[in-house]
């Protein structure tokens, strides 16, 4: 048998499984990692990938600086993010695109499968708010999600796009690490078709 050295002995405050030992040897809360203030979460630094020609799913955001993950037990109720992507677009006309974004792989916010006009060589924005209103773990976390995506097309360069709104409170957790990622795919695999990011901001708005 291995003997334990008691918690009490490695710092002040409660020790569990919502807390951690600081460098000042007290034990916090999770949510500490977090601050209250408006504050930068993530920011992309390169061109991401450009999804063409295929139907597979894959991710929107290039790589930058900063994080988007949350550790475990970190979320507090009320905890507010908004975050802003834009970037290159081309397809062709009435393809269809399906734009997800997802916390730990679970679905957030989605578009839906949205039809799209021609547009060559034009831009794509994609604008989210998401609001944490229940902690715990699935079923009993919840999340509300909305942002609207938007896209330049051919004729007379008209703006077009979606909005979209979700409520999740049955596969959201907020006890596991929770990292953010931002997907897309075509309804067809055609050279026409293609998406890529060049701007991505992640930040915490309260």
């Amino acid at each position: 048998l291995v003997d334990l050295i008691p918690t009490f002995n490695l710092g002040t405050g409660t020790a569990n499984g919502t807390t951690y030992l600081r460098g000042d040897q007290t034990w916090v809360p999770f949510s500490d990692i977090l601050p209250t203030a408006s504050y930068g979460l993530y920011a992309q630094t390169a061109l991401g990938t450009n999804i063409t020609n295929t139907i597979v799913d894959t991710s929107l955001i290039g790589t930058g600086v900063g994080t988007l993950t949350v550790p475990a037990n970190a979320f507090k109720i009320g905890d507010s993010f908004t975050l802003k992507m834009c970037g290159h677009l081309s397809c062709a006309n009435n393809e269809t695109i399906h734009i997800r974004i997802m916390s730990n792989g679970i679905v957030i916010g989605d578009l839906g499968v949205f039809q799209m006009k021609i547009t060559t060589n034009k831009h794509f924005e994609l604008v989210s708010d998401f609001t944490i209103t229940k902690i715990g773990g699935a079923g009993v976390a919840e999340i509300f999600v909305n942002g609207q995506y938007s896209y330049n097309q051919n004729a007379n360069t008209q703006l077009d796009g979606v909005n979209f709104a979700l409520a999740s409170n049955t596969t959201f957790n907020t006890t596991i690490t929770n990292t953010l990622t931002i997907t897309a795919h075509w309804g067809s695999a055609k050279v026409a078709n293609s998406i890529q990011s060049q701007n991505f901001v992640l930040s915490k708005t309260y």
